[in-house]
């Protein structure tokens, strides 16, 4: 392979990369927003089990924040760039526990979301791992 193609194959892993961090930090930026700071009787109206866990669901949607920042911050400020994977694998860790969830409440119809969110974080974990490191930003 020459060193034109494998430059231009990094590339495109990094960018594509980036896309999917930047999508994945929305998506989790939003939905630990929402678990985070909306009051819980109104949570409970969409998913009754709210009433009875308050704190687990406080505990969800700030997991989901620091996973959201995790995602993007470390990369893009070069700080401590291994976080990014780091915190990708935290948000598949976050998927497996929601599937489980899921299966146990029989809400079979939210595994497929759980799943394809998953494996995107994973890939992310990886890809930024194996294929396209993002490197510290050297002290000036």
């Amino acid at each position: 392979m020459s060193t034109h193609s494998r430059d231009r194959k990094g590339r495109i892993w990094h960018v594509s990369l980036w896309v999917g961090q930047v999508l994945l930090a929305a998506l989790f930026g939003f939905a630990g927003f929402f678990k985070t700071f909306t009051p819980i009787s109104e949570l409970a109206q969409g998913m009754p089990w709210v009433a009875s866990a308050p704190f687990l669901i406080r505990f969800i949607g700030i997991s989901e924040l620091a996973g959201a920042l995790g995602l993007v911050l470390p990369a893009a400020t070069r700080i401590r760039p291994w976080l990014t994977p780091l915190a990708a694998a935290a948000l598949v860790l976050v998927m497996v526990l929601a599937a489980g969830f899921h299966l146990l409440r029989g809400e079979f119809a939210s595994l497929p979301v759980n799943f394809v969110v998953g494996a995107i974080a994973a890939l992310i974990a990886w890809g930024r791992v194996r294929h396209a490191p993002i490197l510290e930003r050297r002290p000036v």
